[in-house]
């Protein structure tokens, strides 16, 4: 005959290993998030002891534009050629504020448009994170809050651009 009573022992681990599991994964999406825009988000935020400058950009191939630069900041040098990567929002004849990386001639638009550019993957992770923590941790007001927050910020950095 079975038992009419069952053991909640089986439901509450498994519910401990879904929490566990989808809050890892959750926290690895942020983290990677967070990892992918720091590399730019950097040069950009922790301007002290870079070069600053403007670069007018005179071409521009499918993944870079180039252009001289020109330095506002104490120190640095002229340069007869720097390299923007991402293309993104930057066209040919128009000038933008940078910032070079240290030791080489690679240069980041600064500027809010430059800061909102730079954390873009973040908000990318925001949105993929909270259909995690909505649909596997079942926090449905934290996941509105990371979607609104991912979603505000992409549509940032794109008006900006």
């Amino acid at each position: 005959m079975p038992s009419a009573v069952r053991s909640s022992r089986g439901s509450s681990a498994l519910r401990f290993g879904r929490f566990t599991a989808m809050g890892a994964v959750a926290v690895l999406i942020l983290i990677a998030g967070v990892w992918a825009s720091w590399g730019t988000a950097q040069h950009v935020m922790l301007t002290k002891g870079r070069e600053r400058g403007t670069v007018e950009v005179t071409r521009c191939a499918e993944d870079a534009c180039e252009g001289p630069f020109r330095p506002l900041s104490p120190g640095a040098q002229p340069r007869e050629k720097v390299v923007l990567d991402d293309t993104v929002a930057v066209e040919k004849g128009r000038t933008y504020t940078v910032v070079l990386k240290p030791g080489a001639s690679e240069a980041v638009r600064s500027g809010p448009a430059g800061v909102l550019y730079a954390w873009v993957p973040l908000g990318g992770a925001l949105l993929l994170a909270s259909v995690v923590v909505a649909g596997g941790l079942l926090r449905t007001r934290l996941g509105w809050v990371m979607a609104l927050a991912g979603a505000g910020l992409l549509t940032a950095a794109f008006v900006a651009l």
